[in-house]
């Protein structure tokens, strides 16, 4: 269990009272998938998920794109982009990382590079620049794909 799920929810309750919407259960659903996943997942792979965790729920495919669609655009998710339309997602509740991508298999490596994140407020600074945020995603082949 995430340590501080029920904080998360309360954030999701909060964010979808402050934009007048009405809370639904499968947004937290979808959240609750991805707070819980050891990986990034496709929309297909939360849809599938959720079938299989929640299988009395009303949720669709339609539906869990919706959700993600509105969890990343208030920062609880965030995705990563595979090029023509495919995408893997994962909750904004971990640490600052950055991703190696292969772009064979979609597999995904998450890393910390502290040198990196260092040159990164160095040419900031030399551009006069304050980074609020930054995403970094290095593509290649992995080593079992170049076999």
């Amino acid at each position: 269990m995430i340590d501080n799920y029920d904080e998360i929810i309360e954030e999701l309750k909060k964010i979808v009272k402050q934009k007048g919407l009405k809370y639904t259960e499968q947004r937290e659903i979808v959240l609750s998938i991805l707070l819980h996943a050891n990986g990034h997942l496709t929309a297909e792979e939360i849809y599938n998920q959720i079938k299989k965790d929640y299988p009395g729920s009303n949720v669709g495919i339609a539906t869990v794109y919706r959700a993600l669609n509105f969890l990343e655009e208030v920062d609880l998710i965030a995705s990563i982009n595979f090029g023509t339309d495919s995408k893997k997602y994962e909750s904004n509740t971990k640490s600052h990382h950055d991703h190696l991508i292969c772009t064979d298999c979609g597999k995904i490596v998450e890393f910390v590079d502290e040198e990196i994140e260092k040159r990164q407020e160095k040419i900031a600074k030399v551009n006069k620049f304050k980074i609020t945020d930054h995403s970094m995603q290095l593509y290649g082949i992995c080593e079992s794909c170049q076999k």
